[in-house]
């Protein structure tokens, strides 16, 4: 029972991250630091070893590097990456490949909605002065939040906490 409040937890913070992404272009670092905190709760309530434990921060690990790599040249923002870094935590390897690739998946298709939606609203009348500060203003950054807590949740159900339900 309480590791499926704790995977509930998880899900509840993600949907608030991409919340605040995408209405404010912002991930909380406290959002990170409960998502991170909250794992080793649920990986000792779900009788992780210490291998398990291992592996899974060491693909926390690998992903706080790839999301650090992806920031450096402003690909992603500080809050993506540490939202990556912090979520990956509770896929372990290699299950952080599957997350990943649906966090990818999901970043296309957020990508691709945000450019037909930033060419479709100044055709339907729609001046770019009502859309300044959000994501369908014309230069307004990618809330790529949404795509990490979406991969997540994608990739959840295949997860050893998705088994305790």
């Amino acid at each position: 029972m309480l590791v499926q409040i704790a995977s509930l937890g998880l899900v509840a913070l993600l949907l608030y991250g991409a919340f605040t992404d995408a209405t404010r272009f912002i991930i909380p670092n406290w959002l990170t630091i409960a998502i991170a905190v909250l794992f080793p709760v649920a990986a000792v309530l779900a009788g992780f070893g210490w291998a398990d434990a291992g592996n899974h921060l060491l693909a926390g690990m690998l992903a706080l590097v790839l999301g650090m790599a992806l920031f450096a040249p402003g690909w992603v923002g500080g809050g993506d990456a540490k939202l990556f870094a912090a979520t990956a935590l509770w896929f372990g390897w290699p299950g952080l490949a599957v997350f990943l690739i649906h966090t990818v998946l999901l970043g296309g298709v957020l990508v691709l909605v945000l450019i037909i939606a930033r060419k479709a609203l100044p055709m339907a009348g729609i001046s770019p002065e009502k859309l300044a500060g959000s994501a369908l203003a014309p230069a307004a950054p990618v809330p790529y939040g949404i795509a990490i807590a979406g991969g997540a949740l994608w990739s959840l159900p295949a997860t050893v906490f998705a088994f305790q339900f």
